[in-house]
């Protein structure tokens, strides 16, 4: 009967238990996320990121995200976090920041998302600044890179999920009606005499007070001159 060494067997064992260990152990995950409603279309979903600190020399002052394709700025709204930090939207996503962080603190927080978009999987490139500049980027669409972006996975919508209208901020406004505005008149044109009831200009009364005066002195003469020739 053929036999097989024990010290071979050992060394198999070890081999395959090792290979077992290295299969169960996940890969480094250094930005996490999870949502209490990982499924396409759902609504208010309250998603959560956990930023780990990869710095022994100093804490985490800022996250900064910038998301996917379907999800706008407008969509999205703070949550919770660290004690005094502030959210603010971007042009392309949001940053969570406020006072720095102990060294070694992960920076922990969550977000409510309006709506999350019909695909398989959204991907939350995220940028973690510390105290003293560095920064980290997972950015990586690729789970196996070295800096792979916190990426949440998504269950298929519900039958009677439908897409909501866009954010009330994100919809286009009207456009405004053009107005139409006449020329401003000249200086030459511009009457500034006009303030009298009968709508007359100062210039019209004034002809009209020179006429009057024009016929009272015509009929004076003529009362003269009549009676100088009678005497």
């Amino acid at each position: 009967m053929f036999r097989i060494p024990l010290s071979r067997l050992s060394v198999a064992a070890a081999g395959a238990a090792t290979a077992v260990l290295l299969m169960a152990v996940p890969a480094a995950a250094h930005t996490e996320v999870e949502a209490d409603k990982a499924q396409a279309l759902a609504e208010n979903v309250t998603v959560s990121f956990h930023a780990e600190a990869e710095s022994d020399t100093s804490g985490i002052k800022e996250v900064r995200v910038v998301l996917p394709e379907g999800i706008t700025p407008a969509d999205v709204r703070y949550g919770k976090g660290p004690e005094g930090w502030k959210f603010s939207a971007t042009d392309d996503g949001y940053t969570v920041k406020g006072t720095e962080l102990k060294t070694g603190e992960s920076a922990e927080y969550s977000v409510v998302v309006r709506q999350l978009p019909d695909v398989e999987e959204v991907a939350f490139k995220t940028l973690q600044t510390y105290g003293d500049g560095h920064v980290d980027r997972w950015i990586e669409l690729d789970e196996n890179g070295e800096n792979p972006a916190p990426t949440l996975k998504l269950r298929a919508a519900a039958p009677d999920a439908k897409p909501v209208g866009p954010s009330p901020s994100t919809a286009e406004s009207p456009t405004p009606t053009a107005v139409k505005t006449s020329p401003a008149p000249s200086p030459q044109a511009t009457d500034t005499g006009n303030d009298d009831e009968g709508g007359l200009s100062a210039g019209a009364w004034t002809g009209i007070g020179v006429g009057i005066v024009v016929a009272v002195a015509a009929v004076v003469f003529a009362v003269r001159r009549r009676g100088g020739a009678e005497g």
